[in-house]
């Protein structure tokens, strides 16, 4: 099996052209690539797909093997893997709120395209700034977050799950839940150094508040417009970045009184711009993909 490695800020995955290979088990699959010790190591595996009503189509697997909705870091990397592939032409941009973020976080654009992707949150538009024929930057519409907690899902009753008490390893927290087609709790810290996120994270994340286990996040806030976050994700564990999740921290930030709509969001691997535009409710962020190394995973 054909497969190149790629991440987004640190945020790893393994990626498999399913245009041209078949892949029978890819939660078994997931697992071991996944492994860093006796795989190729990873946060987990994706598979760029055909798709009849988008440019592409995504799947995407933790390092446990269960199936996730959307990754941010991922798609990104998917986006750039496409491209210069030449799974993909890419059509001129449509969306004039991606093209502005993308000039300041590229000034030395070439060009711009605009590929769809179909994933487990419904279909999302990427915008790619080229330079030199390379992929440097992504803009992805994340789309509009969901704040009601049966469709986070959070067990919660309510319009929304702001600032909700949540005692857990004899810590009284607060958090703030969001989906951005997958689960994320946030919780506000004043110094993230003094986060046990190895205690917590799996806490939270298996809590019997949430039927489909939940990403954690814990955040520091440096202003307005600045925050640095931790993640513990869902199925993977402590990552580097996590690119719905920083959506997530975004809304979050405006939900709790805590942050501006638009934020810069320091994380292990790197940094992430993000928008939560007013005008249609929908979160955009931009970030940087890079190609690893390709290699052959022999057949088991």
């Amino acid at each position: 099996m054909r497969f190149t490695k790629m991440h987004g800020l640190g945020n790893d995955y393994i990626y498999v052209n399913c245009f041209e290979q078949k892949i029978l088990q890819p939660e078994r699959l997931a697992v071991a690539v996944s492994d860093r010790h006796f795989g190729i190591g990873s946060d987990g595996l994706i598979l760029v797909m055909p798709c009849e009503n988008a440019d592409l189509g995504m799947r995407m697997f933790n390092a446990d093997g269960s199936e996730a909705q959307m990754c941010g870091n991922g798609i990104r990397c998917l986006a750039k893997y496409a491209y210069e592939n030449n799974l993909v032409k890419g059509k001129h941009p449509t969306q004039r709120i991606c093209q502005k973020l993308l000039q300041s976080a590229c000034p030395n654009t070439d060009e711009i395209y605009e590929i769809t992707v179909q994933t487990g949150r419904g279909i999302l538009t990427l915008e790619l700034a080229i330079v030199n024929g390379k992929v440097q930057q992504v803009c992805v519409n994340m789309g509009q977050p969901i704040l009601a907690p049966i469709d986070i899902p959070v067990s919660l009753v309510g319009q929304q799950a702001v600032g909700i008490p949540l005692y857990i390893e004899d810590h009284n927290l607060l958090m703030t839940c969001v989906s951005m087609g997958n689960p994320h709790a946030v919780f506000y810290c004043p110094q993230l150094d003094q986060i046990d996120l190895q205690r917590l994270g799996p806490a939270i994340e298996n809590h019997k508040m949430f039927p489909q286990r939940v990403n954690v996040h814990f955040v520091q806030v440096v202003s307005p417009e600045e925050v640095i976050m931790r993640t513990w994700e869902r199925g993977s564990g402590i990552t580097l970045a996590c690119g719905t999740g920083a959506a997530a921290v975004c809304v979050a930030g405006v939900l709790a009184s805590k942050t501006a709509h638009s934020i810069l969001a320091h994380l292990p691997g790197g940094d992430l711009q993000l928008l939560w535009n007013q005008e249609d409710n929908h979160v955009y962020l931009v970030g940087p993909a890079t190609e690893v190394f390709t290699g052959d995973w022999p057949e088991q």
